[in-house]
């Protein structure tokens, strides 16, 4: 049954050089077994996708494989920046960056359904997901230098995988057959930031086999310097604008609150000349004078991000039939965030006799130009004097798993259990306690012109001072932790003879047990901390699953696969998936197939379990302004305080997908792939904020149990506000898929290998509405081209990266969709040089965006930082170099 033919060599060969088609592996292991063809046994290798093993590579699905010397040409130093990088990340993910509760990790999405609908495997077996997101999984977690190569389905799979596999399956295949030893040491640099962002990365591998057992193991680092936004060229003349400098308004007579809108914000005129801080005009009106802080000069959006981790890997066959396996892993994960000093959101209210408030005549704030008697007024101010908020995070993560297969009378059986262990430990330095400064700002022990307390002279008086601001400033902690045990099992056989050949079938079950907890500290719980946001979470469940698959041959070159998995959750309720596809192979090398399936999505734990939390998001509330008269454009946005809630109704999401593709080889040179996807989600499961919960209040539309606005009755003010996840609404999105692929030797002048991958999305849309795509951050395509030439002792690559233009300003009247303000294509280009010594080792120098394209400034999709940071990196030009040794 393990016997290595050639025709089992020669499939290992196409997965090697990354096949992305039927005729890869068909035509070599065609070539190979007439060779042998009095070979009798043949391997079968499981395929991402299917859980029958099978001779050729390609069956009814798409399948893209990154392999190992692809993954050395493209001078990525993690598995999170090789898959982001990819064409089927069609709008970007989100990367690890500072001041929010996801920073460390960072995320891959395929489709751009998001990465809770992105599967991620691990040798087949499903990546826990990470304390931190509760619903996705953690890139982070995955040493590189233990990747064999890197399996991307292209489909749907919950009838193969359960639950999350809608947008597609990501399989990471680790190194098991490496017999010998190899050092690996490098380091980069990044060209545009003017400091921060240099990369090293090492690891060491070691493999050993016999005629029946094979062990490999190693460990590898990487680590990424934290970069500040003032580091950026274009944040060099500016300045960071924000309310929260010194300013104040007046008190709302209905809610009680201060005014939170911009254009009700006014400078604290005798407060404003300290570092940082400075007068600018209001942003809205335009006019009055209005007291920013400078938060570019002390943020670092992209965070430090390192990685550290051990692996093991081996096999020993017991003899033909029988063989046990073990895989383990330990990392390491950490992150340094710099986020700008913190602030008492939503505002503080001072009383009229506070030595603070600019309305009162005895406070050295007075401000004469306001008028009117002394009152009660809001501020808003940012307590630099605390420092910067700085947050490490560490995670923790081992993952071990034993497992059997067999043959027992020509039945193939394989079971196993896996225990895996995730925690990170999130702590935050240079938090506001509110209810302290709320206090210190009434009494006039902290004032708001002088917060650095220069004012003080004497020891005794500077040391009083900062003991006044350590006792508003707190540690905040979160403690995040996500465990998964799993015991699986599958039997596979073939069940008869039919005239076109052997029916096969394969089935199995699973049963998996999920703890998850999220602990926030007790302050931040109550929400008391200022500049944070979040509250506790934690629960478990077990989940118990029943699979089956089968392969049958119609006719002759005419096979069907068929599907199905049922999933039965303790909280939530079950699902079940079904999947039928089809392969036609009506030529040598042409391959036709066909697929139509059903997907699901569980709710996650975090979001059935969270605890009540408190936010402050910036909307527009336009009903407010429909009653006052007020047109739309006008409509001036102010925050609001929301409860944000659990919902333990949840049911999971539904999906619909098919495809259509095929594989063609005309010439055993050129190769080519076209697919057609289509998928649509039922039910999403989404936040549903506060902005969306005062639109549809506006236009009449239903608005989910449990979540709503309570307005006043007189003056139409929200007083209260719920919102949180509910089911509700669709997704719908449709594409096609381009791989084009060739193959030169030219002998002793080298060997030329070239890559075409084109990812062309067609529609995009949420809710039945519009087709998006072309709108900010929704690029139609994304495309790679790569060029591989192999010449003696040297190899050399070159490879194009693109991404499609969208445009910033999208507007609809009438039905009609009209947009501005182009957002350009985006090309970059990557170039890598590998000299192979004659010691047994290679000098690898590259460079990636080798002409230093920096992205487009100023887009609509920014979200704050100019440029969408999801979709592109603003590095620039990153040099590298590496050396890699083998013994």
């Amino acid at each position: 049954m393990y016997s290595n033919n050639k025709l089992s060599k020669a499939v290992r060969l196409a997965i090697a050089f990354g096949a992305t088609s039927a005729f890869v592996g068909t035509a070599v292991a065609q070539q190979a077994a007439q060779d042998e063809e009095s070979s009798a046994r043949v391997e079968r290798i499981e395929v991402t996708g299917s859980r029958l093993k099978r001779t050729d590579l390609e069956g009814a699905l798409p399948i893209t494989v990154i392999d190992r010397d692809a993954i050395d040409m493209s001078g990525q130093m993690s598995v999170s920046d090789l898959l982001r990088n990819t064409t089927f990340n069609s709008f970007g993910s989100y990367r690890t960056t500072s001041g929010n509760t996801a920073q460390g990790t960072t995320q891959v999405s395929l489709r751009g359904l998001g990465s809770n609908r992105t599967l991620i495997l691990i040798d087949g077996r499903r990546l826990p997901k990470s304390p931190l997101l509760g619903s996705a999984q953690d890139l982070n977690q995955i040493p590189l230098a233990a990747v064999e190569r890197v399996e991307i389905l292209q489909d749907g799979a919950s009838a193969v995988y359960g639950s999350d596999a809608i947008g597609g399956v990501i399989n990471i295949i680790t190194r098991k057959d490496y017999t010998g030893a190899e050092l690996k040491l490098g380091t980069a640099r990044v060209g545009l930031p003017s400091e921060g962002g240099d990369r090293e990365e090492g690891s060491f591998l070691i493999g050993a086999a016999n005629a029946t057992s094979n062990v490999v193991a190693g460990f590898s680092w990487n680590n990424r310097d934290i970069v500040f936004e003032r580091a950026f060229p274009w944040n060099a003349p500016n300045r960071g604008l924000s309310g929260y400098g010194n300013n104040w308004s007046e008190i709302n007579a209905t809610t009680g609150r201060p005014n939170t809108a911009t254009g009700s914000q006014f400078s604290l005129a005798k407060a404003c000349d300290f570092e940082l801080y400075y007068t600018t005009t209001n942003p809205v009106n335009g006019t009055t004078p209005w007291c920013s802080y400078d938060f570019l000069k002390t943020n670092a959006n992209d965070s430090s991000t390192g990685n550290q981790s051990a692996f093991f890997r081996a096999n020993h066959n017991f003899n033909d039939d029988w063989k046990v396996y073990a895989n383990a892993t330990a990392s390491k994960s950490k992150s340094f965030g710099r986020y700008a000093a913190s602030l008492n959101d939503p505002g503080s209210i001072i009383s009229a006799t506070s030595p603070n408030n600019p309305t009162n005549p005895n406070s050295p704030l007075f401000d004469s130009t306001i008028g009117g008697n002394a009152r009660p007024v809001g501020v808003f101010h940012r307590f630099a004097a605390l420092g910067t908020r700085d947050t490490q995070v560490d995670g923790y993560n081992t993952d071990v798993m034993v497992g059997l297969e067999g043959n027992v009378n020509d039945v193939i059986v394989d079971f196993g259990a896996r225990k895996s262990k995730t925690k990170v430990y999130n702590i935050g330095n240079g938090y506001l306690l509110r209810s302290a400064a709320n206090i210190a700002m009434e009494s006039g022990a902290y004032m708001l012109n002088d917060p650095f307390g220069e004012r003080f002279t004497t020891v005794a008086e500077r040391n009083a001072y900062q003991a006044l601001l350590n006792s508003m400033n707190v540690t905040i902690s979160r403690i995040s932790q996500y465990d998964q045990e799993e015991a699986y099992a599958s039997a596979a056989f073939d069940v008869f003879e039919m005239d076109a050949g052997t029916v096969q079938l394969v089935v199995g079950g699973e049963y998996r047990k999920e703890i998850y907890d999220d602990q926030y500290d007790s302050l931040s719980e109550a929400g008391v901390v200022g500049g944070s946001a979040g509250n506790s979470a934690g629960g478990d469940r077990t989940v118990k699953s029943a699979y089956f698959e089968t392969l049958i041959p119609l006719m002759d070159k005419l096979e069907m696969n068929i599907a199905g998995r049922y999933e039965k959750y303790s909280d939530y309720g079950n699902d079940f998936a079904p999947k039928v596809s089809f392969r036609y192979e009506p030529l040598d090398g042409l391959v036709l197939r066909a697929s139509w399936g059903q997907g699901f999505r569980a709710p996650s734990l975090d979001v059935l379990t969270q605890k009540p939390a408190s936010s402050n998001p910036t909307v527009q509330d336009f009903v407010l302004c429909d009653i006052q008269g007020i047109p739309t454009a006008n409509c001036l946005s102010r925050q609001i305080r929301t409860e944000v809630v659990s919902n333990p109704a949840l049911q999971s999401e539904q999906s619909t997908q098919y495809s259509l593709g095929l594989a063609y080889q005309p010439t055993d040179w050129l190769d080519f792939a076209v697919d057609y996807y289509n998928t649509s989600i039922e039910d999403t499961i989404r936040s549903i904020g506060l902005q969306t919960l005062i639109n549809r209040q506006r236009s009449g539309d239903p608005i989910p149990a449990g979540l709503g606005i309570v307005r006043d009755p007189v003056t139409n003010e929200i007083l209260e506000s719920t919102t949180g996840f509910a089911n509700d609404g669709t997704i719908d999105t449709s594409g096609l898929d381009f791989n084009f692929r060739t193959n030169f030797d030219f002998g002793e002048y080298g060997r030329l290998r070239q890559n075409l991958q084109i990812s062309h999305v067609l529609e995009y849309a949420n809710d039945g509405g519009r087709n998006l795509v072309r709108d900010p951050s929704v690029p139609r395509q994304r495309a790679s081209l790569s060029h591989a030439y192999s010449i003696g002792d040297f190899d050399i690559s070159f490879a194009s990266n693109f991404i499609g233009k969208q445009f910033n300003n999208v507007t609809t009247a009438a039905g009609v969709t009209t947009r501005s303000g182009n957002i350009a294509s985006y090309t970059t280009h990557d170039v890598q040089f590998t000299y192979n010594t004659g010691w047994n080792a290679d000098i690898t120098v590259g460079f990636q965006n080798v002409f230093a394209k920096e992205p487009q400034i100023g887009v609509s999709s920014a979200e704050g930082r100019n440029l969408d940071y999801s979709l592109y990196d603003a590095y620039g030009r990153i040099s590298y170099v590496r050396y890699t040794q083998r013994f």
